[in-house]
């Protein structure tokens, strides 16, 4: 096995023990001690790869938003009316966190209780699915009929 081969599974090893963990804890409840209890990584092949748990965070948090963004790309809601379209929508979000539990945590997690120190980070890394939930919602109020004086 070549050495990249080699980083690479490594990386991906470490990669779905800091999922499970921040998958079932919050931030401030994981630690890199757990994350190598679980994926029996010694701490320094962690170190080595990863500059320490705000990095393996981050990785866990921006892959929760690539996956749902593109789970939710590639189901289309249909645009019929305005409130089935945002069940639609809201139904295709539910089946991905059933379909993928540690995500739902790192989500809800992320939003509602993110670590003060890398709100930064957070709110660049979920700009792609934000800028795609906007499109969504602009999409579903062009089903409706706005009041005079009310506008998209």
């Amino acid at each position: 096995m070549k050495k990249q081969e080699k980083t690479l599974k490594t990386k991906e090893r470490i990669f779905a023990a800091a999922l499970a963990e921040f998958g079932s804890k919050s931030y401030d409840s994981a630690s890199v001690n757990s994350i190598c209890e679980t994926g029996q990584i010694p701490k320094g092949l962690i170190y080595h790869n990863f500059t320490g748990k705000d990095e393996l965070y981050l990785l866990c948090v921006k892959t929760c938003y690539e996956e749902m963004t593109a789970a939710l790309k590639s189901q289309p809601f249909e645009m019929q009316d305005a409130k089935k379209s945002l069940q639609s929508f809201l139904l295709i979000r539910q089946r991905f966190f059933q379909e993928n539990p540690c995500y739902a945590n790192i989500f809800f997690n992320a939003l509602l209780q993110p670590p003060k120190h890398l709100m930064q980070e957070l709110a660049q890394l979920r700009r792609g699915l934000d800028e795609y939930f906007s499109q969504c919602c602009l999409a579903i109020l062009d089903c409706l009929v706005l009041r005079d004086g009310i506008t998209r």
